[in-house]
Order: C-alpha cells, then structure tokens, then sequence
C-alpha cells in the first residue's frame, strides 16, 4: 500500500473542493470513512444522510446514527417506500438503477433544504468489476464518488480507518437485502424480512460474511470459503437449517463456491 499516503491526499483534494456536503451514509466501512474525512474537512458543513428502507437490514440504520455519533458529525435519516420507486418491486435487471436514482434524489433534496452544495457516495475502486446499474444513476444525478475517484480499494480503506483507531474497520461488507432476490423474481417485504433475519441468525453463529440468497423456497447459503466446513459440521447445519425452515424455507443449500459480490449477476454473463 506504498501509495496509500498520495491516495488519502488526492481525497482530501476532492472533498475540499466541495464547501459544504450531504454523505450518503450506510455506516460501512466506506462511508465511515468519507464521513469521517469530510468532517474534518468540512467541519459542521458535511452532514451524513442515511436512508431507511425495508430492503435495508434493520440493524443498518442503527449502527449507522451510532458511527455518525462517534464521528461526531450531524446525522439525518429519510425513509423510503419500495411503492415509491417505479418498477423496485418486478426486479428487473435495472432495477439498481431506478433505486439508486430515487434514493439519490431523495439525499440531494435534503442537501437542498440544508443549504449543501453537493452530494457525496462512498463507492470505491473494487465496485467497477462487477454489473452495477446504480453507478449510471450516480453520474447522472451529478453525484460525487470521492474514494472511487482517488482509487481507493476496500483493503486501502479498512487500512486507513485501522490507523485512525476507528470501531468497525473490518466490519463485513454489507448490501441492500433485494441483490439476494434473482431477478425477474418479485420482491416482497415478506421476502426481504425472511432474508435479514436468516443472515441474522447466521451472524450470531459467527459467520460475518454471509448472503442467504432467495431462490423460492430455496435458501442458498454463502460464507467466507474458509468458513464451509464449520457451516456443514452436523450440529452447525442442524442449527442453520432449523432456523431457516421456520423462517418458511423449504429447502437450505451452501454454495460451495463461497460468499462473493453481486453472485446473482452471474446469470446475466457479467462475471461477479
């Protein structure tokens, strides 16, 4: 990471450019981050907005206010509707794209009301690999993307936030709970539910990163690869598969190919 020290200082570049801006905060480990800059650069005049939504994990939005509080910078959250976003709910392949592009407009009419001259996401350099219709709606909208146009990966990130001493440096990677629904397949709050509190109960058995991704009545698993074998110890699948059958799974598989980003878009030829 011999060029870590140029990186960090082209993104204080960026975020200075800005003189006053609303994040967009999840609480993860890249916001936490770009929060955590633009409050120093900014002072008062950066203001971390978190979007509550039910195809957010419930714990996200919690843990978001609580990091924004550590930061110590000003903290708004919004909610939104699935209703609200045209097409969300027939999950399409583009439908990152129409969320995105409707939460993003949401942030930059809080900005608007705050007096904020821009908008800020914490995307960064590992997200240009893999099928992802929100980016278009990113630039479209005029969003800024200050760890991604510095060329911060997530490995760079987590080292800068390690350094600083801040909680949660390594905090699983976390996504909106609709990337575990296939598209074409119709999300439901039901759904959406089922998912957070089976990845709940996989999170207090140990395995931080997990997906359970939603096939019908099919649940297919994804841990760390190192974690497989402690997930099919006997006692362990029988804890998981109790679990999710009363969730309303009828079937529990693990993918043996392990956790990875975006593992539905391999259907669509995009690699991932």
């Amino acid at each position: 990471m011999t060029d870590l020290p140029r990186k960090l200082s082209r993104l204080l570049e960026i975020v200075e450019r800005c003189d006053s801006a609303a994040i967009a905060f999840s609480g993860g480990v890249d916001s936490t981050l770009l929060l955590l800059v633009a409050s120093e650069v900014l002072a008062e005049r950066a203001v971390a907005v978190t979007v509550a939504a039910p195809f957010m994990p419930a714990h996200e939005a919690r843990e978001a206010a609580g990091a924004a509080s550590r930061i110590g910078a000003r903290h708004i959250t919004i909610e939104s509707g699935m209703d609200e976003i045209e097409g969300f709910v027939n999950n399409a392949p583009d439908r990152c794209y129409r969320c995105k592009r409707h939460l993003f407009s949401k942030i930059i009419e809080v900005a608007r009301g705050e007096g904020l001259s821009c908008v800020m996401e914490a995307s960064n350099a590992d997200d240009t690999g893999d099928y992802r219709p929100g980016m278009r709606a990113i630039k479209e909208l005029g969003i800024v993307s200050p760890l991604l146009e510095a060329g911060l990966t997530k490995a760079e990130i987590r080292e800068l936030l390690r350094g600083r001493g801040i909680e949660g440096w390594d905090r699983p990677s976390m996504a909106c709970l609709a990337s575990r629904i296939p598209y074409g397949e119709t999300i439901t709050e039901e759904k959406l539910c089922r998912i957070d509190r089976a990845e709940e109960h996989l999170r207090s058995l140990g395995f931080a990163q997990c997906r359970v991704r939603h096939h019908g009545g099919l649940a297919r698993i994804e841990v760390e690869t190192a974690q497989i074998a402690r997930l099919l110890e006997p006692d362990m699948r029988g804890k998981v598969a109790r679990r999710l059958g009363e969730l309303g799974f009828t079937w529990v598989t693990v993918d043996l190919a392990g956790y990875r980003t975006g593992s539905l878009n391999e259907g669509l030829g995009s690699g991932g």
